[in-house]
């Protein structure tokens, strides 16, 4: 594998929800290997620390604040990078909430503020961005989904319901676009050690009276590699997916989850 594989100079990507987790190291990869990178978050103090951070990479990282649940929202941010920027030819539909709820407690706004969020923010988002791609006959989108999306649980249900839509959106959107080479995938994280699983661990273990390591050691038993995952791993398959080694790749739905399979998430 050559250097010139994973080059992606002269390329602009926008990453969604990418203040910290996959979406931060997503950004990181794509700006390592010379992209042009807008990305957003709802936080300004998230984004500009992480602009601080990648300032020194091959690419440019320009960092945004969007609320991606508010359709006026992601149209000004989609605004705002195509006149910073230009039109990307990079898309990784990132951005998500998986909030833990019991389903017959659930209320109509809950189940529909999740889906405008997880969903229908990749929606408009791609529904802006893939014209222009058509156009220059290049172009990537990644949806970054979930395993649960596959293997879902009740206490997720909501979360696992919109990440599936997400999926089958993307599916059906590749083997529509794929003959303007806009090739379309989806990545399915398992557990990934994020500040959400972080911040989860945390208040398990404070309930049972256990270290934080033992909670992750526990929640790691019926992953076949022992451990979770770690952002990094997530977002160097997006790096393939948006990179010429994956030039034959469309429609794919790619679970990057240890081998949990049908485990529980």
């Amino acid at each position: 594998m050559g250097a010139d594989e994973l080059d992606l100079t002269g390329h602009t990507a926008v990453v969604t929800g990418a203040s910290a987790g996959i979406g931060a190291a997503t950004v990181r990869a794509l700006a390592s290997h010379g992209a042009n990178v807008a990305f957003c978050a709802r936080n300004r103090e998230g984004v500009d620390a992480l602009a601080s951070q990648l300032g020194d990479l091959a690419g440019g990282v320009h960092p945004f604040v969007a609320d991606m649940a508010d359709g006026d929202s992601v149209a000004a941010f989609c605004d705002d990078v195509e006149g910073a920027l230009g039109a990307p030819d990079i898309l990784v539909n990132n951005v998500g909430s998986s909030p833990s709820r019991n389903f017959l407690y659930m209320q109509d706004d809950e189940w529909e503020e999740l889906f405008r969020l997880n969903l229908l923010s990749a929606v408009r988002c791609t529904r802006r961005f893939l014209p222009a791609m058509r156009e220059q006959r290049w172009g990537r989108i990644v949806m970054i989904s979930t395993v649960a999306a596959k293997y879902p649980n009740a206490a997720l249900i909501d979360y696992a319901a919109s990440k599936a839509a997400l999926v089958a959106t993307a599916t059906a959107l590749a083997r529509k676009y794929a003959a303007d080479n806009v090739l379309i995938n989806s990545v399915l994280p398992g557990r990934v050690r994020t500040p959400m699983w972080e911040r989860a661990a945390g208040e398990i273990a404070e309930g049972a009276g256990k270290d934080l390591e033992e909670v992750f050691a526990e929640r790691s038993r019926d992953i076949p590699l022992g451990r979770f995952g770690a952002a990094p791993e997530l977002a160097n398959v997006v790096l393939f997916l948006v990179s010429s080694l994956a030039d034959y790749v469309a429609g794919a739905a790619i679970d990057a989850d240890g081998g949990l399979g049908t485990g529980m998430y």
